[in-house]
């Protein structure tokens, strides 16, 4: 005890050292500081150093509950999009390859997936990802510390090794992008002794198998597509809706098309206890919330995906005061990423109420570099951001949802133009298209601006990508009309869209 405490004092001492001398001198060791090797924090700190500043990037990964660690990249590159993207595409290949025997590929005999092999391949990727932006922060001159960090003021970090020693950085200015983790429910035993998240499905070396997915998130529906799509038993537990915040009519489409994809659910369900089996299997018992009945089945793999927490709590905000919204952990910034504490700034998922999304966090981390640089003034725009949902029929979406439009707007005051349409790539292959859909949301007066627009399809990412574009321009549904598509694609429908819902009229496309 004696000796923790003459450390203690010593690291006081020493800290009051480097600010005392900060304070007289006015300098730091650097100019800017970013705690979080994400792809928001590397993004920033990479801008910064390419406008001269001097950067550091503290990165630090806590191993999950189960064990799982990974390298420099944050959430994006390790357990989330690129992985995510390659176990679509896998899934996506099992599909085309049944598909191939109507389109007159002899393909002998039953085929079936390895795990291990695409496990591999998909994590081997994920390193050459980590090597890159390694590679990439020396070229430009930026310092890559792999410490945990945490602020004493609005000018100095205290940053740890995994072993404890201890590091004291000083910066003119210091940014937050430590995104978010996967949470674990706390009230239902068993569930974080025998359960995975997101955090470790990637990383799995054998076959998670029979696997029940809780939650219906993203997350939830993009890796229960992909594990059904290589042939695993899947099921999903649903408490109340699927793909909350998204458009509700296409989120119906989503998992339509995944229950006969062959994916279970289970509605208006949720978890009570995860006990182990002898056998090492994992028997859930759940309750139907509509009936109150109690069932159970057994699972090889039971994954959680109910939502992601701030990684806020060891950042010592508290001591600053910096401002955190009380319900969600997240830090309350400002239009220009600002917090409450002068100096210090927080972007990417970790600030409240901005979108989850890598892109997002990449772009408003260059803009913050360079207002800090005193390059410009210009702010992150957050409104009509893209996103797709990788799911088994893909789902993209830029704008406003249908229900958010009529909140905005009154039910009046929008025009909706719909289409149901078939690929023509599911023609041969007689694949199912009930569900691949296209829905323009525009504002009902003048030239009709448009507001909201929703895809599901093949390619879904590609195809709304495209049409983003048009919203930073104002487009409205005239220059919509005026659009020569490019036949024959899914996304030329887009461009021929005129059945309104108001007219009741069928939408179903038919012929060229």
């Amino acid at each position: 005890m004696a000796a923790l405490c003459r450390g203690r004092y010593r690291w006081k001492r020493t800290n009051c050292l480097h600010v005392l001398i900060r304070n007289l001198t006015v300098k730091y060791d650097y100019d800017l500081v970013v705690i979080g090797g994400g792809s928001g924090g590397l993004a920033c700190s990479k801008e910064a150093a390419e406008l001269g500043q001097k950067v550091a990037v503290l990165d630090y990964v806590e191993p999950s509950v189960k064990g799982t660690k990974w390298g420099i990249g944050g959430t994006c590159v390790n357990v989330g999009c690129i992985p995510k993207k390659l176990m679509h595409q896998a899934a996506l290949l099992g599909a085309a390859v049944k598909d191939a025997k109507k389109y007159g590929w002899q393909i002998p005999g039953p085929i079936c997936h390895d795990w291990a092999t695409m496990a591999e391949a998909v994590q081997n990727h994920v390193r050459s990802l980590n090597w890159g932006h390694r590679v990439q922060l020396q070229d430009k001159k930026v310092k890559y510390l792999n410490i945990k960090g945490s602020l004493v003021d609005e000018h100095t970090i205290r940053g740890l090794t995994k072993a404890g020693k201890e590091t004291i950085l000083t910066a003119k200015n210091i940014v937050i992008a430590t995104g978010g983790r996967p949470k674990y429910p706390t009230n239902i035993p068993g569930a974080i002794d025998h359960g995975i998240t997101s955090d470790d499905i990637f990383w799995l070396k054998k076959s998670p198998g029979k696997t029940l997915v809780v939650g219906a998130s993203y997350v939830a529906l993009e890796c229960a597509g992909f594990l059904t799509g290589i042939g695993l038993d899947t099921t999903v537990m649903v408490r109340s809706i699927a793909l909350r915040g998204f458009d509700q009519q296409m989120a119906g489409l989503v998992t339509d098309y995944m229950e006969a994809y062959g994916t279970k659910f289970a509605w208006k369900c949720v978890p009570k206890r995860v006990d182990k089996l002898s056998s090492g299997a994992f028997q859930v018992t759940w309750t139907d919330t509509q009936t109150g009945d109690e069932h159970m089945d057994t699972y090889d793999s039971v994954l959680w995906a109910v939502g992601r927490a701030p990684e806020t709590k060891t950042l010592g905000l508290d001591k600053l005061g910096v401002q955190l919204n009380n319900q969600t952990g997240k830090i309350i910034v400002g239009a220009d990423e600002s917090t409450s504490v002068p100096n210090i700034y927080a972007f990417g998922d970790i600030g409240e109420g901005r979108p989850e999304l890598t892109p997002t966090a990449i772009k408003a981390g260059k803009l913050l570099a360079r207002r800090l640089a005193g390059q410009t003034k210009e702010l992150m725009n957050y409104d009509n951001v893209a996103t797709t949902v990788f799911t088994p029929l893909e789902y993209g979406c830029v704008g406003l949802s249908e229900e958010d439009a009529e909140k905005r707007h009154g039910e009046d005051g929008i025009e909706v133009y719909h289409a149901f349409y078939k690929p023509l790539e599911f023609t041969v292959s007689e694949r199912d298209a009930s569900q691949c859909y296209i829905k323009v949301v525009c504002e009902q007066g003048g030239d009709q601006k448009i507001i909201g627009l929703h895809f599901t399809g093949p390619n879904a990412g590609e195809v709304t990508q495209g049409f983003a574009l048009s919203f930073q321009c104002g487009a409205t549904y005239s220059h919509l009309l005026k659009t020569v598509g490019i036949h024959p694609t899914s996304a030329e429908e887009v461009v021929k869209v005129n059945i309104t819902k108001r007219s009741g009229l069928d939408a179903t496309v038919t012929g060229c």
